[in-house]
């Protein structure tokens, strides 16, 4: 084959993996809100597949907070009253004490790390976070340590596996924003060796890493357009979402540079409900899907001065969904598993 035969023939092969990594699939609606909750947040899929949605509900004026129950297909299967919490909630996860496994809810609004049955919704307080603090989202090590981000003072906060006081595992100005949406520090997850925790800061649009070794934080990646939830898969790929780009990222490892982008908005649909992604918050992954809140946020509620390119769209929201997508990225993009399906967390 002559050379220019053969340049041409590499450009094309080229060009035919890049199509494939922004293949961004389909973000189908997955479960709608009932009415009288509003704007999803945080989320958690327990061991037999139902889905745990956390509210930040700016329509009420007080709690208590909500946590919106679908099964696996879905449907509704209950809402549970955060009992004693405000009606700002954000970040939750099943936590594995032992044998036992609980559910752990963040109160904005009140700085609370709340211990929640996911039944009944009594609540007692698992950690307060001091200070000026904005408690967004946490994870766990492999000891069963919880680590809280902290999006106004820059902190990650430490646990152990039974709660009680928060100490500062980390502080950095790389954890703290002035920029919109007004939030730092979080979005977070360890890697899978637990040698680095991942942060997205959503205000400067970055992806911050912390080594566990010095826990000196560095920036691992710029440029993921309102960087909010994150999460890692079983091949160490970094999922990010981005509140402002209406889509998740799809990070390598090992650098940091995008190989997938997923979802998109699409409108409003006649029920009132996003179409796609719209200022997507939270992630969770569980077998074949990743399912991922529309909290559809108008930030102009907090200030006139965070008019966003959403903020017309989120406005026009009247009834608030999960999306799904895919789980699996196109062939030959990122490291692959050997493994066929997400191992559960439960």
């Amino acid at each position: 084959m002559p050379h220019s035969a053969k340049a041409v023939l590499a450009l094309c092969l080229v060009a035919s993996s890049t199509a494939h990594a922004w293949d961004r699939g389909p973000a189908n609606r997955f479960a709608t809100l009932p009415r009288g909750t509003a704007h999803p947040e945080g989320i958690a899929v327990d061991g037999a597949g139902n889905v745990f949605v956390a509210d930040f509900d700016v329509n009420r004026a007080s709690g208590p907070g909500q946590v919106v129950v679908f099964d696996h297909s879905g449907r509704l299967l209950r809402v549970v009253d955060v009992a004693g919490s405000s009606n700002l909630l954000l970040g939750l996860d099943f936590h594995r004490v032992g044998d036992a496994v609980e559910l752990l809810v963040i109160d904005f609004g009140k700085r609370d790390v709340l211990r929640v049955d996911p039944v009944t919704g009594a609540s007692t307080i698992f950690t307060s976070i001091p200070g000026a603090a904005g408690p967004n989202a946490l994870t766990f090590d492999e000891e069963g340590n919880v680590y809280v981000s902290d999006s106004f003072q820059g902190i990650i906060w430490k646990t152990g596996p039974t709660g009680g006081a928060a100490t500062v595992w980390a502080q950095s100005p790389l954890l703290t924003t002035t920029g919109v949406p007004p939030f730092g520090a979080n979005g977070l997850a360890f890697n899978r060796a637990g040698t680095a925790l991942f942060v997205a800061n959503t205000g400067d649009d970055t992806v911050v890493k912390i080594p566990v070794a010095t826990g000196t934080a560095e920036v691992f990646v710029n440029g993921v357009n309102g960087a909010d939830g994150l999460a890692i898969d079983p091949d160490d790929n970094i999922w990010v979402v981005a509140n402002q780009a209406d889509e998740i990222v799809v990070l390598d490892p090992t650098d940091g540079h995008a190989i997938a982008k997923l979802g998109d908005f699409d409108g409003i649909s006649p029920d009132g409900a996003p179409v796609g992604l719209l200022f997507p918050a939270s992630l969770a992954f569980h077998g074949e899907h990743v399912y991922v809140t529309n909290l559809a946020l108008d930030l102009r509620l907090f200030n006139p001065a965070f008019d966003a390119v959403d903020s017309a769209w989120a406005a026009a929201v009247t009834r608030h969904t999960v999306a799904r997508l895919p789980r699996h990225l196109a062939p030959g993009v990122g490291r692959r598993s050997t493994s066929a399906h997400t191992p559960e967390r439960l």
